[in-house]
């Protein structure tokens, strides 16, 4: 299951933020700070914090953003009807267990839900070759490499044609 983020969860993301599994898949450093505490509560339409949860625990974490609407155009200029999501596990004994697919199958039926939106669109470090395996197996195309500040990123997206196909 995936709820909303909450104040709540701050002090548990930041022991997450710092494994190595994380900090790996996110390009971050231990000392990276997303400033949870600030940004949880803050309530802004192009973006969503959740957690996913299986029987009442939290097991990982994930945002979904408008990728056109976002305040920091991390995407660039892109069409409408864009969203992006970035996710991870927090404890390296959840992986193998099916909580990362349960988690993204979730975030795509709430993305296609809306019906103007197009397509969801991944980047997974280049560095990161378990990420692009999992991206593929559910069922993304690799359609490019970019540049997100320093960090050097394959570009996958699952149009809404792919996802009702699948």
């Amino acid at each position: 299951m995936l709820r909303k983020a909450s104040a709540a969860d701050a002090a548990l993301l930041r022991i997450w933020d710092k494994t190595q599994h994380v900090i790996d898949a996110t390009g971050a450093d231990a000392g990276s700070d997303w400033n949870w505490e600030a940004e949880l509560p803050r309530d802004v339409t192009w973006r969503e914090f959740l957690v996913g949860e299986v029987a009442g625990r939290a097991v990982g974490f994930m945002q979904i953003i408008d990728a056109r609407e976002e305040e920091t155009h991390y995407w660039g200029d892109v069409d409408p009807g864009l969203r992006a999501i970035d996710i991870w596990l927090g404890d390296a004994a959840d992986f193998g267990k099916g909580y990362g697919c349960a988690m993204m199958r979730l975030a795509l039926a709430r993305c296609f839900a809306d019906s103007s939106v197009t397509a969801v669109l991944i980047d997974p470090l280049v560095s990161n070759a378990k990420a692009h395996r999992f991206y593929e197996r559910l069922g993304f195309r690799r359609t490019g490499r970019q540049m997100f500040g320093e960090d050097d990123c394959f570009v996958y997206r699952m149009a809404r044609s792919e996802w009702t196909a699948g």
